[in-house]
Formats: C-alpha cells, sequence, structure tokens
C-alpha cells in the first residue's frame, strides 16, 4: 500500500494579495490594486477585534457595475462580505476544496496568528496542487 502524500494550503496559495480599507471607494481601490491575478481585495480590520472582509470583482460587477452605480461613490464596505471564510496554511488542499464546494465559495484569505499571509483559490489548488500528487 502506498502512503499517501498530502499537500497543504501553504504549498499552492498565492503570497502576493491586495489589502484595501473598508473606507476606500471602488474606484481607488482598483487604482490601487497590484495583483489582479488573484481577483479580490482583503478588506483590512478597523481594530484587533474585527475580522477581515473580502470583496471579489465578481461583486464589482455585480453590485456596481451592473446596477450601474459610480465607482467613485461607492464605498468598499458597501459591497464587502464580512466576515469572510478564512483557512489555516497547514490545511490539507483535499479538505479546503471540500470546504469551497460546502461553502459555495472560490477563494479565502490564509491566516496564521490572525494575520492574512496569502489567499487560495479553487485554480491555485488544481493547477499547483493536483497537478503534484499525479
Amino acid at each position: 500500500m502506498s502512503e499517501r502524500k498530502t499537500i497543504v494550503v501553504r504549498e499552492v496559495m498565492k503570497n502576493a494579495f491586495d489589502m484595501v480599507n473598508g473606507m476606500a471607494t471602488v474606484a481607488e481601490a482598483l487604482q490601487q490594486m497590484g495583483h489582479v491575478e488573484t481577483k479580490c481585495l482583503i478588506v483590512e480590520k478597523r481594530h484587533e477585534h474585527d475580522e477581515y472582509g473580502l470583496v471579489m470583482l465578481s461583486d464589482i460587477s455585480k453590485k456596481v457595475l451592473a446596477k450601474d452605480r459610480a465607482p467613485q461613490r461607492v464605498n468598499i464596505y458597501e459591497i464587502m462580505t464580512k466576515p469572510v471564510i478564512t483557512v489555516h496554511p497547514e490545511m490539507d488542499i483535499r479538505y479546503c476544496a471540500r470546504l469551497f464546494e460546502r461553502f459555495g465559495i472560490s477563494r479565502a484569505p490564509v491566516l496564521e496568528n490572525r494575520q492574512v499571509i496569502g489567499i487560495v483559490s479553487h485554480t491555485d489548488m488544481v493547477l499547483r496542487g493536483l497537478v503534484k500528487l499525479l
């Protein structure tokens, strides 16, 4: 019997991501966005006991663009998801994929010591993780 290889989230996550203040406008956030490949913005905590938020580019498309709202007049906090489901960097990608399926999400911030250290998506788990198992 062969031993099953485990790939953890830390091995496949993207380390580069964009953090934004919830008070920023959508226009400001998009202008500051440097990591478009993550397809999302992580919303900073306001204080130690707050939680992180998340805005996906699809949220901006659905809640701003499709509704013909001016991106200069919509604040990030108005369209973000908060609290956001997060994952631990040592989680097996199989369990992470199951979590994503159960909650209908496509990406999540990776938290270590209550700080965001990366972001993981289905794409990362398949192209960087599943490929290693083949």
